[in-house]
């Protein structure tokens, strides 16, 4: 991908302002975020043009639009944690569902030519409103054909709120690594790698597929605290919308699925 004009979405999020530095070296990459500090600090690292504003904004998004005339977008602004979503679901589904409908449409409307939707393993047979409203954002974006994918993956290392940056806060404070269940298993990869796939999925993916990122095989997270060392292990319990394990697919996305390469890619 390059000599593109590229439209991030959730630009100062963790995998969004990735996603620029990697992109802004053969690319005019262009952001919208609601967090302006966020902004603020990746526009002096990098040579992007990123504005503040909201995607639940109808006159924001055509703003975005027109002002950019992006030919690719990677829309990453979501609402992505399980707990909080569960008390304010409005939230979840202004951001997640109405938010990702504000950009589907203007990338209807002006030359988009390839349209990446970032998901996560919680949209499979989602237990969460969080997981449900991404559900909703990976159908929308598979029905609307050429041109427009899924990428799916799992809980990405060194991200914002993921457990790494939790553990060494508590390590920090003399405190015990918290874990919800001693059975509680899940997929991890680097922001890096997580990104990297990311690009090369919005480079091959033709429309209406859904690229699912092989992170190999689960982790057990009490086994991960354990081998962090530390001031030992507290079990908390699994919070509203969490599960024991997560999966990549559905079984009925596995019969479907062909593996290409590092991905599995569902038709």
């Amino acid at each position: 991908m390059k000599n593109k004009r590229i439209l991030i979405t959730g630009i100062a999020g963790s995998i969004g302002s990735e996603l620029a530095r990697q992109l802004c070296r053969r690319n005019k990459v262009y952001g919208c975020d609601i967090n302006e500090t966020g902004i603020m600090d990746l526009r002096n690292e990098i040579p992007i043009q990123a504005r503040v504003g909201d995607i639940r904004n109808r006159e924001t998004c055509r703003d975005v639009f027109s002002d950019f005339l992006p030919q690719v977008v990677f829309h990453a602004a979501a609402y992505k944690h399980v707990s909080p979503m569960e008390e304010v679901p409005s939230e979840a589904v202004d951001t997640n569902v109405v938010g990702t409908m504000n950009i589907l449409a203007y990338s209807g409307i002006y030359p988009v030519e390839k349209f990446v939707f970032i998901s996560t393993d919680k949209a499979i047979s989602p237990n969460s409103i969080m997981g449900a409203t991404k559900r909703l954002g990976e159908i929308m974006t598979k029905n609307k054909g050429k041109g427009y994918v899924v990428v799916r993956f799992g809980n990405v290392l060194g991200s914002r709120g993921s457990v790494i940056p939790i553990w060494q806060r508590q390590y920090d404070q003399g405190k015990p690594f918290t874990v919800t269940s001693a059975e509680a298993k899940r997929y991890f990869m680097t922001i890096e790698q997580a990104v990297s796939l990311v690009i090369t999925a919005g480079d091959e993916g033709k429309g209406g597929e859904i690229f699912i990122l092989d992170m190999g095989e689960p982790l057990n997270i009490l086994e991960m605290a354990k081998s962090f060392g530390g001031h030992g292990v507290k079990i908390t319990g699994l919070r509203p919308g969490e599960v024991l394990e997560e999966k990549l697919m559905s079984e009925e996305e596995e019969k479907r699925s062909e593996k290409r390469d590092k991905f599995w890619v569902i038709k």
